[in-house]
């Protein structure tokens, strides 16, 4: 399910992409299976979850360790999140996150694409609509392990 659903999600972010070559088609007429998904399956330090809205799928998240900031580790890393466009702007996105928060509290990074303005409108402001959410922060990555914000919080148990 999120194999197919990653479809969806890198052709909406081909949009923001600094090297559109990234973005090409193979002779499937599919985008290249996204990198390491495999290890979401089998490492304990990752977490593939649905996103449902209606008894329905509406997205993913994927949840990693992988810190945007130093290049290392963190507690929890947003690594990927898409909801499609069905279920955008009616509060399912926001609902995700703070369950997802629920599920997995601890230090949080959420590392934003430069070009990506929708995204960069909507996560602090999901992220500070929690109540479980502290300490929150926004720094800019160095140019190196990331370019763009990031959002550093606590999500408390």
């Amino acid at each position: 399910m999120i194999e197919g659903l990653l479809q969806f999600y890198m052709y909406d972010f081909s949009e923001f992409a600094r090297d559109p070559a990234v973005f090409r088609f193979n002779s499937s007429g599919a985008f290249a299976p996204y990198p390491l998904l495999d290890q979401y399956f089998t490492a304990p330090n990752c977490w593939p979850l649905l996103i449902y809205a209606d008894d329905a799928v509406a997205g993913f998240a994927l949840v990693n360790q992988h810190s945007h900031r130093t290049g290392g580790e963190v507690e929890r890393n947003m690594g990927e999140f898409f909801v499609a466009r069905p279920f955008r702007r009616r509060g399912v996105a926001t609902a995700a996150l703070h369950r997802i928060l629920d599920l997995h509290p601890g230090q949080w990074e959420v590392a934003v694409a430069l070009k990506n303005a929708p995204a960069r409108d909507f996560w602090p402001r999901a992220i500070a609509a929690s109540p479980r959410v502290g300490d929150l922060k926004e720094t800019v990555g160095d140019g190196k392990n990331w370019t763009g914000p990031i959002w550093t919080f606590k999500a408390h148990p």
